[in-house]
């Protein structure tokens, strides 16, 4: 038997013998009962067990109920102990296994509240405190409030903490919301953070405003468990108070990026005969990186299409320099630049000649596969040169990659991420990213094969597939991609879980409080799984990728809740990482010192981190390979209309966009619940004397943009058919 706190113990003892003092909801069998120290909401299971959702907590005791006030789908509790007023609202729906609770508290006088116990404990049908359950996952760190658990037999759970209302309480008590939300069996759920300074006397703080969905399935395999993860996430999204975005000009970031990015001297080195972009602005100790100039060279091409231009000074400079990182005596691409490998400090494991991260091998070949589409004979020269090392590194490895191997002799210098963990459980599906686009390259069946033997691998891994977000992301549209030549649903199910996985690392939640009031932080992807911070050059690859996982869906039945989160996450991360930017931030947000290099607060390239609201941010540096973001912004989501003086921007993903005399037809990505931004910028030029735009049979109004006559901004429900007429 597993041992309790004296509050679990307690509990079990008094909410045998006690009768509700409110029936909830009749038809969800949702009851209150009042302990001697807490408001207790219990659920009553068909199989005659009880989950209990603690709300109100006096740890004193003699909590005493005021009043009770009953409406349509919601009851109201008024409590008391000695120090604390409570009031806590119940709110549920008829025929929804759902039902909300947010709890109220005002001091009687200054209070210092340096425990809390957990606010979850599941019954057995006699009573006694449950000894199984499988928790699927948890909160880390600052990522989303979410428990998903199996209770037992008796079904399983969905809980979501809505952090973001903890935002006073955490600026008052200068604490954080890290980790609130978890716990090990049999008392798991919310923890309200310890305070560092006193609650005020008189002012009302939410003390938790849990959300709790409810089913019977009880998930078994990593498919259903992704599957239904999702569909509860999505639903309880919809329920969400979600913060407002406001439209951000990448117009003008891309073009201030762009010079700084050409012309800054932080930004680049010479070494070996050519110039080569920095990691990290005026790091010049580190040599230069296949993977830097790769991850900004991409997008930068992308832009340059949307502009209709050819070439560019700096595409020139990346592309002249690629060469140089092929090793012949091992015949394929490395990491650091051959020449000024002497260079390496070998201050950590990787940083040392001919050390291989395991991922870090396939991005520049994937993207050297993306330049080889678009027409690029060096880059298909050096991709083809390398492939087969990458192909001999997996077999040696049987598709199970540790995390760091010598390039020369595949030895093992890391094994693992930390002890029992396994290595870089992703990099399969970044493998099968590569192959399937060798594949297409080539025509050769023996990519395909080992794309799917690679993929192969992921079977039987849950959300601990997730290592880093942009090859998990990577890797659902590999699976996609798979499904999608074979029909086989297996492939479509791992895909899934990738997303699942990627989900489950994202921090859904404004966090107001300390450094960060200074920048939006809701739906940012954390890029590992242990990562302390939201990282810039992850969150726009994540971006990327789920923009092409929604192309590679077009026509193919997917589950509604992936559509639903990736188009806000979409609109969400389009609103918000122009912050990772210094010239948008407080001079006091930002490390006055950085791990590596220097930061200018007047450069337009991205921090690589943004932290919790009591650290400071760019701790790790200026990161030039995040330079990406606006170039990858602007292609897709503004939409140019030939030989018209306007441009079309929407903050959802968009299907489907035509052009025709005097009109244009689209389809918004998401669902026809929530809304997206869309607004008509006006260049110069003539404007169109009148202008209509309609979803479905419904004419659109626009909303006034305060200061911004050129903009004409309109609020468009998800999955609908959109006409502009002028």
């Amino acid at each position: 038997m597993k041992p309790t706190s004296i509050w679990a113990a307690n509990a079990q003892t008094e909410l045998k013998s006690l009768a509700p003092v409110a029936e909830i909801s009749k038809s969800l069998q949702l009851y209150a009962y009042l302990s001697s120290d807490t408001l207790w909401l219990v659920k009553e299971r068909p199989d005659g067990s009880r989950i209990a959702f603690r709300t109100a907590f006096s740890p004193s005791g003699k909590l005493e109920v005021k009043k009770i006030h009953h409406e349509d789908g919601e009851t109201t509790v008024s409590l008391a102990c000695s120090t604390i007023v409570y009031q806590v609202t119940v709110q549920h729906e008829a025929g929804d296994n759902f039902f909300r609770y947010t709890v109220m508290a005002t001091p009687k006088a200054p209070l210092l509240i340096p425990y809390w116990p957990r606010d979850i404990i599941s019954f057995d049908e006699k009573g006694k405190i449950k000894q199984q359950g499988k928790i699927h996952t948890q909160q880390r760190g600052t990522r989303s409030g979410v428990l998903f658990f199996n209770d037992g037999d008796s079904g399983s759970v969905f809980y979501f903490q809505n952090l973001t209302a903890l935002n006073d309480y955490c600026e008052t008590a200068q604490c954080s919301a890290s980790g609130a939300v978890g716990g090990e069996w049999p008392e798991i759920g919310f923890s309200l953070p310890a305070t560092k300074t006193p609650l005020k006397k008189g002012i009302s703080y939410c003390l938790s405003d849990g959300f709790v969905r409810l089913s019977d399935p009880l998930p078994s395999t990593p498919a259903e468990t992704a599957i239904l993860y999702m569909d509860q996430l999505a639903a309880t999204y919809i329920k969400l108070p979600r913060p407002e975005r406001f439209y951000h000009d990448w117009l003008d970031t891309v073009e201030k990026g762009l010079a700084d990015l050409t012309y800054h001297k932080g930004c680049w080195t010479f070494a070996g005969g050519h110039s080569y972009l920095n990691a990290y602005v005026a790091d010049y100790k580190t040599p230069p990186e296949v993977m830097v100039q790769l991850a900004v060279l991409l997008p930068m091409l992308d832009y340059l299409d949307w502009k209709g231009e050819t070439t560019h000074q700096l595409v020139t400079e990346l592309r002249a320099g690629l060469e140089a990182f092929y090793q012949q005596d091992m015949g394929t691409i490395v990491r650091w630049l051959p020449s000024a490998e002497k260079n390496l400090d070998h201050s950590e494991e990787q940083k040392k000649p001919r050390v291989m991260d395991a991922w870090y091998l396939h991005h520049p070949l994937m993207n050297l596969a993306r330049l080889s589409t678009r027409g690029d004979e060096d880059a298909k020269k050096i991709l083809l040169d390398s492939i087969d090392y990458a192909i001999r590194v997996a077999h040696k490895f049987n598709y199970q990659w540790p995390v760091f191997y010598q390039m020369d002799t595949l030895d093992i210098i890391k094994a693992e991420i930390a002890e029992g963990e396994g290595g870089e459980k992703d990099v399969p599906g970044t493998y099968a990213d590569l192959m399937l686009r060798m594949w297409k390259i080539t025509g050769e069946k023996r990519f395909f094969e080992e794309a799917k033997k690679a993929a192969s691998k992921l079977k039987g891994l849950s959300f601990e597939l997730f290592y880093q977000a942009n090859n998990t992301a990577f890797s659902a549209g590999a699976m996609l991609r798979l499904y999608k030549e074979t029909q086989d649903k297996t492939f479509l199910e791992l895909s899934y879980v990738c997303l699942a996985a990627l989900f489950d690392n994202v921090q859904l939640w404004e966090c107001d409080y300390g450094n960060a009031k200074n920048f939006p932080t809701f739906f940012g992807v954390f890029p590992l799984r242990d990562a302390p911070y939201t990282a810039a050059y992850e969150e726009q690859e994540v971006y990327s990728a789920l923009h092409d996982y929604l192309a590679e869906a077009e026509g193919l039945e997917i589950l509604p809740s992936v559509r639903l989160l990736i188009a806000e996450f979409i609109r969400h991360m389009v609103g918000r990482v122009a912050h990772y930017f210094p010239p948008m931030l407080k001079e006091e947000v930002i490390a006055e010192e950085s791990k590596t290099g220097e930061i200018d607060r007047r450069l337009w390239i991205a921090l690589e981190d943004l932290h919790d609201g009591w650290e400071q941010s760019g701790e790790v540096g200026q990161e030039v390979y995040g330079a990406g973001i606006a170039f990858g912004v602007i292609p897709n989501q503004y939409f140019r209309v030939k030989n018209e003086s306007f441009i079309i921007f929407c903050d959802y993903p968009i299907f489907n966009f035509r052009c025709r005399a005097n009109a244009v037809s689209l389809t918004t990505g998401g669902d026809e619940r929530l809304n997206c931004r869309m607004i008509i910028l006006f260049q110069g030029g003539e404007k169109p004397n009148s202008l209509e735009v309609r979803s479905g049979q419904k004419k659109e109004k626009h909303n006034p943009v305060k200061n911004k006559p050129d903009l004409l901004e309109y609020s468009i429900a998800g999955n609908q058919k959109v006409s502009i007429n002028w």
